[in-house]
């Protein structure tokens, strides 16, 4: 492992039959719906996209997250925002 993903952390995502999808590293959980769930990894920002998303656990202890439903896509985003921006920094986006 390169020096800088040490200092940044870990992440992983294990999805079952795009039905139940498993992540580690998570810091924040910006916002969710029924369609879309956005939040942030040691990793960067991740951006769930499907139907009927449902957040099942979540353990901000351990960073471990839980979703389940039609998961349709899996989207990363900026590896350098790894939290919110707050309500201008969405607005500005």
């Amino acid at each position: 492992m390169d020096e800088p993903q040490k200092k940044r952390g870990t992440h992983n995502a294990i999805l079952e039959n795009r039905e139940k999808l498993l992540l580690s590293g998570v810091t924040e959980i910006d916002s969710f719906d029924d369609r879309t769930v956005i939040l942030y990894t040691q990793l960067g920002e991740l951006v769930i996209l499907g139907r009927d998303l449902r957040v099942q656990q979540l353990s901000t202890d351990s960073g471990e997250l839980q979703i389940e439903g039609d998961i349709r896509a899996l989207r990363y985003g900026d590896r350098d925002r790894t939290a919110s921006q707050g309500f201008f920094g969405r607005l500005l986006r």
